[in-house]
């Protein structure tokens, strides 16, 4: 067969250029790019230096303290703590405690289904933990050198104690309750049951300067 007879075996490229642009915005168009967005937190205005600071009224046993230093050591009730997934069920039994509750109290605890009486029944009543869940406030103090993984992994176990409360008094888990859809009117008077007298009281206080220890 002559030479010039002879089938072209080249592949025609000369689209291949579009193809690919298009491929590329494509892509581009949808493409979800993490973002890491810290944690959203609505912190209180600074203190006026001018002004004294404000009187402490509740009672030590009312708040449960946890403190975290720049090695991530954490100390929880002037106790160590090596294991932060402990800290769940630390929080949980606090606020469910009614160690003395007050009127308010009596009807939170009233309110509550079997399992949750037997439970604080079983592991609640302790002088030196909360009166009752109105009075109860979990205190988190750090230092500057504390992780940002174990800040988050301190908060994470505070408020899945909370939410483990909130869905336990209405019958439903922990993970059930955060995907209540307040939108849905039946939903949110579930959700506001949950939480009826039981405030997420969260304290986080400035950090320390980094330590040791």
């Amino acid at each position: 067969m002559a030479k010039g007879n002879r089938p072209s075996t080249e592949v025609n490229s000369g689209s291949m250029a579009d193809i690919a642009f298009l491929l590329l915005i494509f892509f581009l168009v949808t493409t979800t790019i993490a973002n890491d967005k810290g944690i959203a937190m609505l912190l209180p205005p600074k203190p006026d230096p001018n002004q004294p600071p404000p009187e402490v009224t509740k009672n030590d046993r009312n708040i449960f303290k946890i403190l975290a230093n720049s090695q991530d050591r954490l100390l929880v009730e002037d106790e160590p703590l090596e294991d932060v997934t402990e800290l769940k069920e630390m929080v949980k039994t606090f606020v469910l405690n009614f160690g003395s509750p007050g009127e308010e109290g009596i009807g939170i605890y009233n309110s509550m289904p079997p399992n949750v009486k037997n439970y604080i029944n079983a592991n609640g009543r302790r002088a030196d933990y909360s009166d009752d869940p109105t009075e109860a406030v979990v205190s988190f103090k750090a230092d500057r050198g504390t992780s940002y993984e174990l800040f988050v992994q301190v908060l994470d176990e505070i408020n899945a104690a909370y939410n483990e409360v909130y869905g336990e008094r209405v019958g439903i888990t922990a993970q059930e309750f955060l995907q209540l859809d307040r939108k849905d009117p039946d939903q949110d008077r579930m959700y506001d049951r949950a939480r009826q007298g039981i405030p997420r009281a969260i304290s986080i206080a400035e950090p320390n300067k980094a330590s040791g220890g």
